[in-house]
């Protein structure tokens, strides 16, 4: 009876793993902001062709040899505006579409586009998006390069961290603007590990992201 039991035991937990390592794109560990904003306005689309996010990776030792640039696009994502303000706001990522800018022969770019896709860094195959929802939007200080600060859940290789971002928000004409500060991201917090050989010059851990977001308003 008690080897049953074992048994029985041992497949439950068996196929609850399954079930979690076959989802694509589910958080894997999560330590999230409460979500503070409302839903109460109107809303805007994300105008994906329009929108873009901009990132830079660079070895210990920065220069324009030891460093690389690209953007990524935005799958979708939608923002709430009431009174002429932000109010909320969720953005998906499109991982797959990662590119690089600065490496002009082509056979390096497809090997270094290939290698971020590897699940030595994004494994895209896995999780082919990554997400920001804002908990929390404040007003920046006054005198500052930016208005508006935004509070919020980034989702990236399938775990969720709090992040923040300094942005300037504009509203005109039914259409909204968001362009963030560039921040650096933390690669290890997201199980983005991988490491090349020293002498092939280290990695920095800081990915510098940049989003800059145009949504529409829905009619």
């Amino acid at each position: 009876m008690k080897k049953a039991t074992l048994i029985s035991a041992l497949f439950i937990i068996s196929a609850s793993v399954l079930v979690i390592s076959c989802g694509k794109d589910k958080p894997v560990t999560s330590e999230s902001n409460e979500v503070l904003t409302t839903t109460d306005g109107k809303i805007y689309a994300v105008d994906t062709l329009n929108s873009k996010a901009e990132w830079k990776g660079f070895k210990v030792v920065k220069s324009d040899n030891t460093s690389h640039i690209g953007t990524l696009k935005f799958e979708s994502g939608e923002v709430t505006v009431k009174d002429n303000k932000l109010e909320s706001g969720q953005f998906v990522i499109d991982m797959t579409s990662i590119k690089n800018d600065d490496l002009t022969d082509s056979e390096s770019n497809g090997k270094l586009i290939g290698h971020l896709k590897s699940a030595d860094f994004f494994d895209t195959e896995k999780f082919p998006t990554a997400s920001f929802e804002i908990t929390k939007i404040s007003e920046a200080p006054a005198g500052g390069d930016y208005n508006t600060i935004l509070d919020g859940n980034l989702t990236l290789k399938g775990i969720t961290k709090p992040a923040t971002f300094n942005a300037n928000v504009k509203l005109k004409d039914g259409e909204l603007s968001i362009a963030t500060e560039p921040k650096d991201i933390n690669r290890d917090e997201f199980g983005i590990v991988f490491q090349m050989p020293a002498a092939e010059g280290l990695i920095k851990n800081e990915i510098n992201v940049q989003m800059k977001v145009k949504a529409i308003e829905k009619k």
